[in-house]
């Protein structure tokens, strides 16, 4: 499912329209984007919750050339899915 479609769906299960539908998922996104940025951490009790991890700095090798490079520390986004998501896929 793509962002169209998502929207499509939205729109049809919550009775929006389909420009009302999108500005709600790209409310969300952006929302949620600098909320995380922030360092702040996200809970949608029974979908899951959304983290900021940072990975440490660490050694890797170029995989053409089997040289030694340095990877950057990152921070990285974290999604673990909640209980009512979890039984709805299984």
């Amino acid at each position: 499912m793509n962002k169209t479609q998502l929207i499509d769906a939205v729109a049809a299960d919550a009775g929006l329209t389909k420009v009302d539908a999108r500005k709600a998922i790209d409310a969300f996104v952006k929302t949620t984007g600098e909320q995380l940025k922030q360092g702040e951490k996200i809970a949608l009790v029974g979908f899951g919750t959304f983290s900021v991890s940072e990975r440490p700095a660490r050694e890797g090798r170029n995989p053409q050339t089997g040289a030694k490079i340095k990877i950057a520390k990152k921070k990285i986004v974290k999604f673990k899915a909640g209980s009512e998501l979890n039984d709805e896929v299984q």
